[in-house]
């Protein structure tokens, strides 16, 4: 990064820091302007999250009054958030959320924490929302841009989102049932159930979901668990956490938009050409901690952890010789990927409080060490013998270092870094016997990836503040530095038998500076935040699919502006609304100017929540709109754009005594769009000649129109 980005970044924090200072009076009074308030007991964060930062929250009850039980799509109604949608279904299985505009790697540039600590899997899949039970869920936190690197490590580059759930249970005992039923043959039941005695206390969540889909073979089976014991005392306090989740979730597949040899195009979405193919995954997540007090005002933090994560695809060849035709009937297993992820955790850290000549401090430092064991074995049918088997461990320490500091009553600062060390050793056990493209491959071509032993040094950086100039307006600003490691997918690229390109185990590191000003104004029942920022990156990593592996794109941008307001129209009338504006483009190379993949440069929400009648009968209408976006492998910018589009959901419901209710509509006015698709695209190397995209013709994956949802259920 150049010296004017730092220096013009400076010159707005001095710029910030000559405004008018609130009145003694004011100061006096305590009439200074809220910070968001964060429940912290699951996160790295302070009260009003990373000072400098544009940070949201979602409560419980907003999950609660929310028309859509997709967490996606909950998360898609925060402004800045856009989401692509695979598999059309009710629960949001494997829709990718993207903060800032990544577009198809919107998944690897956010990054998803549970409880405060890491939750992304070393896998493309990322994080799947549906598997956290909507019902275990205290708050959310959202936490934009690149700072959130400086805590939490790689990935954060667009933001970190961090899901807590509910661990401190209300009473002795206490607990919920409740069913849904909805279009498509949607089922889903939940129970939760929580107790506590003297200092201990637990609580366990768990769902079990089942629907048929929009389309034919998008079937989901589903079950989740979320349990938690937790002991406090005094100066001391410990927790036990189990997270467990088994899906299988058919793939449909995306469908052309023209006439070709397979039987079904976008007119008729609900079919689909890949009627076999499906994929399952088995995983659990086990944490514990403590957290002791060692003197007034600073903690000792211990946690540390295990994840395990099995997957099993399989995806089928419908077309058999001589003419190549597609036959349903006689379709053989093509490539069947099985997997397994095993990460383990160490994190222990200080929060320290204290007061340095006259000055409000808080230091959270620590190390994180992280250990991840890729293997993946991929064959051509199940039962056969690998073709390749891929062994990729990854293994990650690092310090840190973040203090928060009041250096005025109304004027809050913040600046940390972390330095982290990257080790990866990776290798490619090839078995050409089982090759079907054996004896095929371009003379000089090995389709065995050459092995990898690297170790690198990565850093992050913040430097913040927050300054209310009276008791109605603040501003607020950063500057910040993150970086994203390649994960093993991404290494390994298609890695399928009829691949025609090599594993590329050698991606370099994405890195990522970027820089943020906003303000805040909150004028009675009025509350207003806006910012605007600037991000550029380096080896941003994106997948070629004409190529079938990954690679480092020439230098991107991102620019953008976010505003998100509320009004309390009366005590039972809450309007809310955002509008936010992405600009993200190449900044060198080929594709210089050129918009990336993926990204709506607009997109906003409104919405409003009415409470009728006491909590009897409840009102919440959300609407969502984004602009057309390029399609995902045309960084030429030559096809045709997806859709802009939007739409409208609504919920009613209410509760009584210890019975609750309510019935929503999604999609109300029946939108017919697609939010992703892949445009047509050449073979620009590998082992044939440069094929040039054909113009207009692209895959698609439909969404569903109208569904309705009903949901009743019982404390107890």
């Amino acid at each position: 990064m150049g010296a004017k980005f730092w220096f013009g970044s400076a010159a707005l924090a001095l710029a910030a820091l000559l405004a008018k200072p609130a009145s003694a009076q004011d100061a006096a009074q305590g009439n200074t302007l809220a910070l968001p308030t964060i429940n912290v007991g699951a996160s790295r964060v302070g009260s009003g999250g990373i000072v400098g930062t544009s940070t949201s929250v979602i409560t419980a009850q907003d999950i609660a009054n929310s028309p859509s039980q997709s967490l996606p799509d909950i998360l898609q109604q925060q402004t800045g958030i856009q989401v692509q949608h695979l598999y059309s279904g009710t629960a949001g299985s494997y829709d990718m959320v993207d903060l800032r505009g990544f577009g198809a790697f919107g998944q690897s540039n956010t990054l998803i924490l549970v409880n405060g600590r890491r939750y992304q899997d070393f896998d493309l899949q990322g994080f799947n929302f549906s598997t956290i039970p909507l019902n275990s869920i205290d708050h959310i936190e959202i936490t934009r841009g690149n700072s959130g690197a400086v805590l939490y490590g790689d990935g954060a580059v667009g933001g970190v989102i961090n899901i807590v759930t509910k661990a401190k249970a209300p009473a002795p005992f206490a607990g919920a049932v409740e069913g849904l039923v909805g279009s498509y043959n949607y089922k889903e039941g939940r129970l939760s159930a929580s107790g506590a005695s003297g200092p201990w206390s637990a609580s366990l969540y768990s769902n079990v979901i089942g629907s048929s889909g929009y389309r034919q073979n998008s079937d989901l089976r589903q079950e989740n668990y979320v349990g938690n014991i937790n002991y406090t005392a005094p100066g001391l306090s410990g927790y036990l956490n189990i997270i467990g989740d088994r899906e299988r979730q058919d793939l449909p597949g995306g469908l052309i938009n023209s006439s070709t040899s397979l039987p079904f195009t976008l007119a008729t979405p609900r079919e689909t050409n890949y009627p076999l193919d499906f994929g399952r995954t088995q995983a659990f997540n086990i944490t514990t901690g403590f957290v002791a007090s060692i003197a007034p005002g600073a903690d000792l933090i211990v946690d540390g952890g295990i994840r395990r994560k099995f997957q099993q695809s399989t995806f089928y060849n419908y077309f058999n010789g001589p003419g190549f035709t597609f036959d349903e009937a006689s379709a053989t297993p093509m490539n069947y990927v099985n997997t397994g992820l095993t990460t383990t955790s160490f994190t222990p850290r200080f929060d320290i409080k204290a007061d340095a000549l006259g000055v409000q401090n808080r230091l959270l430092t620590g190390f994180d060490f992280y250990n991840t064991q890729y293997d993946s074995d991929r064959y051509e049918a199940p039962g056969g013998q690998a073709i390749h088997h891929y062994d990729i461990r990854q293994t990650t320490l690092a310090l840190y270092a973040m203090n928060t500091a009041s250096v005025l009553s109304n004027l809050d600062v913040s600046f940390g870094g972390r330095l982290q060390n990257n080790m990866v050793d990776a290798q490619d056990a090839y078995n050409a016997s089982a090759d079907p493209n054996n004896g095929f491959y371009t003379s000089g071509f090995n389709p065995q990836a050459a092995p990898l032993e690297s170790s690198e040094w990565q850093w992050a950086a913040h430097l913040g503040y927050d300054y209310r100039i009276n008791p109605v307006f603040g501003l607020f600003g950063r500057v910040a530095r993150a970086f994203r490691l390649p994960n093993a997918d991404e290494r390994v690229g298609a890695g399928n038998p009829f691949g025609l390109t090599s594993a590329n185990f050698a991606l370099a590191t994405q890195t990522s500076y970027d820089v943020e000003q906003g303000f805040r104004l909150n004028v009675g029942r009025f509350n207003l935040e806006s910012s605007v920022y600037l991000m550029n990156l380096n080896n941003e990593i994106h997948y070629i699919p004409a190529l079938g592996e990954d690679v480092n794109l020439d230098p991107t941008r991102r620019v953008g502006w976010e505003t998100n307001a509320t009004y309390q129209l009366t005590n039972d009338v809450r309007l809310r609304g955002g509008l936010a504006y992405t600009k993200a483009t190449f900044r060198e190379g080929e594709f210089a100017g050129n918009e990336v993949p993926l990204v709506s440069p607009w997109s906003g929400n409104a919405g409003v929540s009415w409470n009728i009648y006491e909590k009897l009968l409840v009102l919440d209408v959300t609407g969502r709109f984004w602009s057309s976006r390029r399609m995902d492998n045309d960084q030429a910018n030559v096809q045709p754009k997806i859709p802009a589009n939007g739409t409208v959901d609504v919920r009613i419901g209410g509760a009584y005594d210890r019975f609750f209710w309510s019935a929503a509509v999604e999609n109300l006015f029946n939108v017919d769009y697609y939010d992703y698709a892949i445009a047509s695209g050449g073979i620009p190397a590998g082992a044939f000649p440069a094929i040039p995209p054909t113009i207009g013709a692209f895959t698609a994956y439909p969404q569903a129109g109208r569904t309705f949802l009903l949901r009743a259920g019982a404390t107890f």
